[in-house]
């Protein structure tokens, strides 16, 4: 199914809009210690220029959204999201905020978001590990996980420019195909279809850096905690291939079970040359048998036990 790497290798560089990202922003003296209280996250702690994922839980440890977080001043925090979940995810934490001193904001007019592939992301962030910040003109770089296929990786960043500043020095990409690198990165951020349906860990989160054990409580600190150190955790992320067209939300079922749906779709996206779908799926231990897909490994280690 998976396309010779050079071809892969010349479709992934590039400089991409990303019209479904859109940005709060929390502004204010507080504005690090309320969202550290909210989040899965260490923000307290969060350097100015640096960046982190985190997600907003219910208190049943259900992600109700997720972000990349970059602290741009000491009072100031943007967290990026999926955009279709950003006007009831600011009205949800500003429930929250109460005498905190921190105002809650939709920045996304101030600031366009561009997805950085291969030499691109190269050129702005060089080897920087996920979640470290470089500078870019005017704006900020955030080095993401790689996407990942046949053993190659091509790097990826997200950039985040003023709204007057013009877009970074590459060649142009379609939204496609960042989308299509999201989804082999196997490091997704919550879109609507799956408000409330999984704990971060079952998309992993705990093993890319968007979850802190260490920290103090927020809502859902407990079921979370419990998944990591009890066993409770009964559904885990994979990467997947296959013809079919798959959708975010969507319910899979194994083959020898019609009744039953074993897995549901994070993300997905066809491949530019029209030979597949490549996808993103959590599921029970049943998820090998899903009819016409072929299920594997996400492309990095997963954390077994907190110590």
């Amino acid at each position: 199914m998976s396309l010779p790497s050079p071809a892969l290798a010349q479709l992934l560089h590039g400089v991409s809009p990303l019209p479904h990202w859109g940005v709060i922003q929390a502004q204010g003296e507080e504005a690090a210690h309320f969202l550290h209280q909210q989040l899965t996250n260490d923000v307290l702690l969060l350097p100015v220029g640096q960046a982190r994922l985190a997600a907003f839980c219910n208190a049943k440890g259900r992600m109700q959204a997720s972000f990349v977080l970059v602290k741009t001043a000491p009072d100031t925090v943007l967290l990026v999201l999926s955009a279709d979940l950003l006007a009831q995810t600011l009205r949800r934490l500003s429930m929250f905020v109460l005498r905190a001193k921190v105002k809650l904001s939709d920045a996304s007019g101030q600031w366009s978001l561009y997805g950085l592939l291969g030499e691109s992301a190269l050129a702005a962030v060089g080897q920087a590990q996920p979640w470290q910040v470089s500078r870019v003109a005017h704006g900020h770089a955030v080095a993401l996980y790689p996407a990942a296929f046949d053993g190659v990786r091509q790097a990826r960043a997200l950039c985040l420019a003023p709204i007057s500043e013009p877009a970074p020095a590459g060649p142009p990409l379609s939204p496609e195909v960042w989308l299509w690198a999201e989804v082999l990165s196997g490091v997704p951020l919550l879109s609507q279809p799956l408000f409330e349906a999984f704990v971060p860990q079952m998309l992993n989160y705990e093993s890319v850096g968007g979850v802190n054990f260490k920290k103090g409580c927020y809502p859902g600190q407990e079921v979370v905690a419990r998944s990591q150190y009890r066993g409770t955790l009964k559904r885990r992320m994979h990467r997947a291939s296959g013809l079919q067209a798959l959708s975010a939300g969507q319910d899979l079922y194994a083959a020898d079970d019609p009744d039953q749906p074993c897995a549901t779709v994070v993300q997905a996206q066809a491949r530019p040359d029209g030979s597949g779908w490549d996808a993103l799926i959590c599921g029970n231990s049943e998820i090998q048998k899903i009819r016409e897909l072929n299920v594997f490994e996400v492309p990095y280690d997963i954390l077994e036990d907190v110590k």
